[in-house]
């Protein structure tokens, strides 16, 4: 669910360049909140081993999964004299106060409190998320902004006394500081929309006087796994470690792209499958418009600047659309097509297929699915797979099931998707 976050934010940050936008794009990095400190406690290390580790280990899935677009990496810790100014404001304004475990914002100050998710004031009491409880806040809704530490828990100076950030402060105070007291586009998964980015909007806003406090809001989709939400206590979630153990990152990447942002993905193997071999389809055209460039005609017998700008023009409509990765798909897989069919005709020339390579290394530097290296999987396996496709299309069942067969005996297997064969060493999973 994380990949699934982080991949389609990059993809449309890496688009928007693409169209000529000036990008400054800063994630931050929540190193320091309640369930750090129990956990800290539970394996008896220090906070700070706590976060060093899981930051380390985040920022390897980064790495492996393409993930390259994000200027900034801010800590929560690292921006303590921001958050702290942030809070002082609040409370010279009115919209913070103080009781016996640290510094709460008022939402019954803030008459917009709730704007982003449609709820009322008196909605927003039904808050659970995050919400400290204590019988001395004004509100039940009202969030912590400074948490006063205990015995022994991590602590920083302040006015107010030796503590801790909220959990919601520390975005408006970095943002703030790297981005202004208002930009155009914030990111996140839907179930941050409340109450986490409602306290971000009540905060900047109140603290600042101006709005909004962001233009766009985008929240990505619920990855659900065969049809139920991916839980620890359930023990039916997959790690980005495991996936990959089993199957590329370009194919993860492939996955996310598929569905529309803001739609949930059901999970299941067979959709990690169809990924996989999807872009196996990919680096087969690339080998192959390679060989066409090395050895093909010299003589130009196709306009492919002409389709070449039509589908550019067709997919940059679909991703303007509110970036529709899946419509933007379906113009490319029309685009391969039609290509796959001039190299089959033998029409395709020298220049055309480097062109083509041209454009789909475009595409690639804002999707990011196309394989940075050949298969394992020998070139004669995959021709048997095509072969043994071909005789499916021709309903020669008995012929086809023997080319499975000596493919198997080859030690390889195949499954079958709705984009093609997905051909696999057969120790891998399958």
């Amino acid at each position: 669910g994380h990949a699934r976050t982080y991949v389609i934010f990059d993809v449309i940050a890496k688009y928007l360049r693409s169209k000529g936008y000036r990008i400054k794009f800063v994630m931050n990095i929540t190193d320091i909140d309640d369930k750090i400190i129990e956990r800290a406690k539970e394996q008896e290390k220090t906070w700070e081993e706590i976060t060093g580790f899981y930051e380390k280990a985040f920022m390897e899935d980064v790495r492996i999964l393409g993930i390259d677009s994000i200027d900034k990496f801010a800590r929560a810790t690292d921006h303590i004299p921001q958050i702290i100014k942030q809070i002082k404001t609040l409370i010279d304004k009115g919209y913070a106060y103080q009781i016996e475990d640290g510094i709460y914002f008022d939402i019954s100050r803030f008459s917009d409190y709730g704007k982003l998710a449609k709820r009322t004031v008196e909605q927003a009491e039904d808050a659970v998320s995050r919400i400290v409880e204590s019988i001395s806040k004004r509100n039940k809704g009202d969030f912590n902004l400074w948490k006063f530490s205990k015995p022994g828990e991590p602590q920083w100076p302040s006015p107010w006394g030796e503590g801790r950030p909220g959990w919601h402060i520390e975005d408006t105070a970095i943002s703030e500081k790297y981005l202004g007291q208002q930009y155009e586009i914030h990111c996140g998964a839907q179930d941050l929309i409340f109450p986490h980015h409602e306290a971000e909007i009540a905060q900047q806003e109140a603290a600042s006087g101006k709005k909004p406090f962001v233009k766009y809001w985008l929240h990505s989709g619920f990855v659900t796994i065969n049809g139920r939400k991916m839980s620890k206590s359930l023990k039916n979630f997959i790690t980005i470690r495991d996936l990959l153990k089993e199957y590329s990152p370009e194919a993860l990447r492939f996955m996310v792209v598929s569905a529309y942002y803001r739609s949930p993905i059901d999970y299941k193997e067979d959709l990690i499958k169809q990924s996989e071999a999807a872009i196996q389809r990919f680096r087969e055209l690339i080998n192959k418009l390679e060989l066409v460039k090395k050895s093909g005609p010299k003589d130009e017998k196709i306009e492919v600047n002409e389709i070449i700008g039509n589908t550019k023009t067709e997919f940059e409509k679909k991703m303007d659309d509110d970036f529709n990765t899946p419509e933007a798909l379906a113009v490319l897989f029309n685009f391969i097509r039609i290509i796959n069919g001039f190299i089959d005709e033998g029409v395709l020339d020298k220049k055309s297929a480097g062109q083509t390579i041209k454009f789909l290394e475009k595409i690639n530097e804002i999707f990011g699915i196309l394989p940075q290296k050949d298969s394992d999987i020998p070139g004669e396996i995959f021709e048997l797979a095509r072969k043994r496709e071909n005789l499916r299309k021709q309903k020669s069942w008995l012929e086809a099931d023997k080319t499975r067969d000596e493919i198997q005996s080859l030690g390889y297997s195949i499954d079958d998707t709705s984009y093609g064969p997905l051909v696999k060493i057969r120790n891998s999973k399958s």
